[in-house]
């Protein structure tokens, strides 16, 4: 099954579902969110989405190009949307993968971000019940950095750099006793800015604070294995740059599982009614490839998992920072 958030024609906002035949409306539903509540009270989401019944059928397409989906979840009060994610993670090309090993039983020196690395293989995939080694994590922003299909990825005036990364985001609401509830995964965009990133590595958390885009549609259920997608740049209409990337598990050194352990293993990360957008990283980039997006550009993801591509044009803020002033 798959979901999807948008407005109505008369700016209503409804929520379709996928049951393999095209997406129609569930019924009494305004939000993803709304119905993972009534999900958990009633033994998840396609039985919430049978009990509520389906409506009208959605041209998701139309809806799509017309700019009415929106990302797939979020909540009324963007504070209360945790965007975060998780790097070093993804094995890449068998080539990156190869060259990786080979250096990792090297004897020299290693880089933080290798030794990083090689704890997630060494100790990213535990058997269920234990506990494995815990990876990069960062922190993105509240729900105001997540930008729905369609929707401009805007980069602040001092950032030196703004490009892709295209990933899957776990998308999550918090039960009322705590418990974290995953309802599915979406396509990613995990915008940053990898030239500040390059100046030093302690800088990562600064160039992580940037939108991202999210969607179109939620995948309901366990995360396919084996993710090939496409990561495309368009200029002008024209495609500049394109490369295919790989996720699921067995593209990855660490478990989807053991990411989560990690992040909702922080109490104030399990408050009651919140969303959480986790993203799992990536092992494709432009900018590995010598490519500097401009304003204008459209950054287009997609995977067939996942149904329709996401697509975000890059905006640039020319707005200067704030300074502070004392009371």
């Amino acid at each position: 099954m798959r979901l999807m958030q948008l407005k109505l024609a008369n700016g209503t906002r409804a929520v379709a579902a996928h049951l393999g035949s095209g997406y129609r409306l569930v019924n009494g539903f305004a939000s993803t969110r709304a119905l993972a509540v009534a999900a958990m009270a009633q033994g998840g989401l396609l039985t919430a989405v049978e009990k509520a019944g389906l409506g009208a059928e959605v041209d998701a397409a139309v809806a799509l190009a017309e700019g009415r989906v929106l990302a797939p979840l979020d909540h009324e009060d963007p504070a209360h949307c945790y965007v975060t994610g998780t790097g070093l993670t993804h094995l890449g090309s068998a080539a990156t993968r190869d060259a990786m090993h080979k250096k990792l039983g090297e004897d020299e020196v290693l880089t933080d971000s290798m030794k990083m690395f090689r704890m997630g293989l060494e100790n990213g995939k535990p058997k269920p019940g234990e506990s494995g080694v815990q990876p990069e994590w960062f922190y993105k922003g509240d729900g105001s950095f997540v930008a729905g299909p369609g929707e401009a990825l805007i980069s602040p005036s001092f950032a030196l750099d703004g490009g892709e990364e295209p990933e899957i985001a776990g998308l999550y609401v918090i039960g009322p006793d705590g418990q974290p509830f995953r309802l599915g995964f979406a396509l990613s965009n995990e915008f940053s800015d990898h030239v500040t990133e390059r100046i030093n590595y302690l800088y990562l958390a600064h160039s992580k604070l940037r939108p991202c885009g999210l969607g179109p549609e939620l995948l309901v259920g366990d995360l396919p294995a084996d993710i090939r997608g496409m990561s495309r740049i368009r200029r002008n209409g024209q495609v500049i740059w394109e490369k295919p990337f790989l996720s699921g598990e067995a593209n990855m050194s660490h478990t989807i599982a053991n990411l989560e352990h990690h992040h909702f293993k922080y109490a104030p990360f399990r408050r009651p009614g919140d969303v959480h957008v986790h993203m799992f990283g990536t092992a494709t980039l432009s900018f590995a490839d010598g490519v500097k997006p401009q304003t204008g550009d459209v950054f287009e993801i997609s995977a067939p998992d996942f149904g329709l591509p996401l697509c975000n044009p890059l905006k640039n803020d020319k707005t200067n920072a704030p300074q502070v002033r004392a009371l």
